[in-house]
């Protein structure tokens, strides 16, 4: 079983920026597919980030240019979105989230939130304007 712990959500004024860690532990396989949602009020769930186990990283359109997921080298099972001028739509509860392993590698890359089988309790971001 995997246990996925997200930190480091908080108020932040638009403009401002946050930086949002999730550490997996537990069993997690060498291919292991990563990947950042969030959810709004009101809203279904959204992809915002992805990342495989080489570095390869996909990004949702929404927070191009704002947000970077990385992943720790020495710790590959622990990644970071970092959140640069935030806006008030990108107000929501972000969740980390670990991919099925039987999905197919290509699939992964969609971030849709059924093929993800893991998933944190999520931090809270609230973009005051």
């Amino acid at each position: 079983q995997v246990q996925l712990v997200e930190s480091g959500g908080g108020s932040v004024q638009a403009g401002g920026s946050l930086r949002l860690s999730c550490a997996a532990s537990g069993y997690t396989y060498s291919d292991c597919f990563m990947a950042w949602f969030r959810q709004a009020p009101g809203k279904e769930r959204e992809g915002v980030a992805g990342i495989d186990s080489d570095g390869a990283i996909r990004y949702a359109d929404s927070v191009k240019g704002r947000f970077t997921i990385s992943r720790d080298n020495d710790a590959k099972n622990t990644v970071y979105l970092q959140m640069n001028s935030l806006k008030p739509e990108d107000t929501a509860m972000y969740y980390c989230a670990v991919a099925y392993r039987q999905v197919p590698i290509a699939f992964r890359w969609r971030l849709r939130s059924a093929d993800f089988g893991y998933w944190g309790q999520g931090t809270q971001v609230p973009v005051s304007s």
